[in-house]
């Protein structure tokens, strides 16, 4: 039994998809419950559609004692939903310039609705003989990026939340792990000039960049019991951006221009 946030977006709508194919009863949790209906429509197996805005901490304990109030129990939570609003998003450029407002909804939604979440399915999890958590984090959590300094901060957070939930909670038989998704073809993604996206991928070290799917195989593989040896980590999922060097592809060009 699954519930996964932001469940009507690229990586949300593929991971409860995947999920439910694995065999798991799946709860498309979304600020939408439209969007998150959808989403249940497409799903061969049990699945329902749930308001929920992360950022509320009222919304979010609802959201997942109705879960355990309609199944019977809580598995597995993946906090995979974030703060998505492309204003804010545009603000979030450094610490210079970042309005705080900005800065603060930013770390709220994505750091503390993650907080919000396991703050309120721990207990039914370890009542119920344990269960596994999965958080969305991101490779600006790993390393800096050119802007969107308080994204990257609230990733960088998530990070270490996961340990320490990871830490404090496994004599309850609840395992935490993070994913850190490199550039990821989502809808939201393909927005994104074209050349932009040919620069990044020319740092990856496959042909090419990941899709929604690649990112809900993993969450699925983290969920379930074929992972239990893993807990506490966060994994990059990214074709290699992490794996090198920033200048090695510009070393590589310089090389081969001298035979």
């Amino acid at each position: 039994m699954a519930i996964i946030t932001g469940g009507a977006g690229g990586i949300g709508s593929a991971s409860c998809r995947r999920f439910a194919s694995e065999g798991a009863k799946v709860v498309v949790a979304d600020l939408d419950i439209n969007h998150a209906q959808a989403v249940v429509d497409t799903i061969d197996g049990d699945a329902i559609a749930m308001a929920c805005d992360i950022g509320d901490e009222a919304s979010f304990k609802r959201a997942i004692d109705a879960t355990v109030e309609h199944y019977g129990k809580l598995d597995i939570l993946f906090n995979n939903a974030a703060m998505t609003d492309p204003a804010l998003q545009h603000a979030d450029t450094d610490v210079t310039d970042i309005p705080v407002e900005v800065w603060e909804k930013t770390l709220h939604v994505n750091t503390t609705g993650y907080m919000f979440g396991c703050r309120h399915a721990i207990p039914h999890m370890a009542a119920n003989g344990g269960g596994t958590i999965v958080n969305m984090a991101s490779g600006s959590g790993l390393m800096a990026d050119a802007s969107r300094v308080a994204y990257g901060a609230s990733k960088a957070a998530v990070i270490s939340m996961t340990q320490y939930i990871a830490t404090q909670h496994a004599h309850q038989r609840i395992r935490c792990n993070a994913i850190a998704p490199g550039p990821v073809i989502t809808p939201t993604f393909r927005k994104i000039a074209p050349e932009l996206i040919e620069i990044i991928g020319r740092h990856a070290l496959t042909e090419e960049l990941g899709a929604p799917d690649d990112i809900a195989y993993l969450a699925a593989f983290l969920a379930c019991y074929e992972s239990r040896y893993i807990n506490g980590q966060v994994i990059a999922i990214d074709g290699g951006l992490t794996a090198h060097h920033a200048h090695v592809m510009d070393l590589q060009d310089y090389m081969a221009s001298k035979g």
